[in-house]
């Protein structure tokens, strides 16, 4: 049963937020401005640090819960449609994740589309995986995760580095992923459109425009599901069941354990895209982070 807190949280989502949404529009610029709106209203638990990091291969934070271990790390590709939000708007959530995986946690400052389209927030995310090797990190003592389009940059990430032949990270975990950037043709899209509180197609189809840019639409990677997932590591995917993109999970997990990977799906009842970024209210949200966090903790081996 949905708690009265993630219905209220509901409520407000619709009536306060989406609205923020639809008066910007298809403008990616008054989009981008309700950044400072996301990060204001950012709970940092207590005892978290928030480090800067940039270097040739690597911008975004280093957001370290108390009792994180130095020696495993997430790298996180933050959602936003490719187009907005920022380290800044996913500190919250990056702590409570911190906190879960008992692991610092890297969260990418990836270059936006349009100005800079598709791939090249994949290639940052695939640059920044090489460098946390590179630094010193084990490959089975980290892990790739993503909400919404990050999830998906961690799926395109993760294909990427599997067809390079390298190390792959212990685990992935994707919260609502994005899953396909052209074809929308997953039944939840229409299913779900009159309960989903934020998301609608249009706006789905608009910003997935921005990201695809002039790559040929039947590019593998922008509808990365039907490929060959072999290979991939264990994987686990938490996703609201009043979403749209409920299906962009669930043909995720399907197609992912033809292909024999280890797969923890889990559908929230009563849930909304990214529900997690609520956890300072909604009590579900922060249960999907701990069960996420024991999931990435067993795949480190502890």
């Amino acid at each position: 049963m949905t708690s009265l807190r993630a219905s209220l949280a509901r409520f407000m989502i619709k009536h306060m937020v989406a609205p923020k949404f639809k008066r910007a529009g298809d403008s990616i610029e008054e989009l981008r401005k309700l950044d400072a709106f996301i990060t204001k209203y950012q709970k940092i638990p207590p005892g978290t640090t928030i480090a800067q990091v940039a270097d040739d291969a690597v911008s975004g934070e280093w957001v370290r819960a108390p009792g994180a271990s130095a020696e495993r790390a997430v790298l996180y590709l933050h959602g936003g449609a490719c187009v907005m939000c920022s380290p800044a708007t996913h500190r919250e959530l990056a702590a409570r994740l911190s906190s879960a995986t008992r692991a610092a946690v890297l969260v990418l400052a990836y270059p936006l589309a349009p100005e800079h389209p598709f791939p090249a927030a994949m290639n940052d995310a695939v640059s920044a995986y090489r460098r946390l090797l590179e630094t010193g990190y084990k490959h089975d003592q980290l892990s790739i995760g993503g909400d919404s389009a990050g999830g998906g940059l961690a799926l395109q990430s993760l294909i990427t580095l599997r067809d390079e032949g390298g190390p792959l990270p212990a685990t992935t975990f994707f919260l609502s992923p994005v899953t396909d950037w052209v074809r929308f043709d997953g039944e939840s899209y229409t299913a779900r459109a009159a309960v989903d509180p934020l998301n609608t197609l249009t706006m789905c189809q608009f910003t997935a425009s921005q990201y695809v840019g002039d790559a040929a639409p039947d590019t593998p990677l922008l509808s990365p599901v039907p490929m060959d997932l072999t290979g991939l590591p264990p994987m686990c995917i938490h996703v609201g069941d009043r979403e749209i993109l409920l299906s962009d999970s669930t043909r995720l997990a399907e197609r992912a354990r033809a292909c024999g990977v280890d797969v923890d799906l889990k559908i929230w009842p009563g849930m909304w895209h990214v529900f997690q970024t609520s956890a300072s209210l909604v009590p579900e949200a922060r249960r999907s982070i701990e069960e996420i966090g024991t999931f990435v903790q067993r795949g480190f081996g502890k």
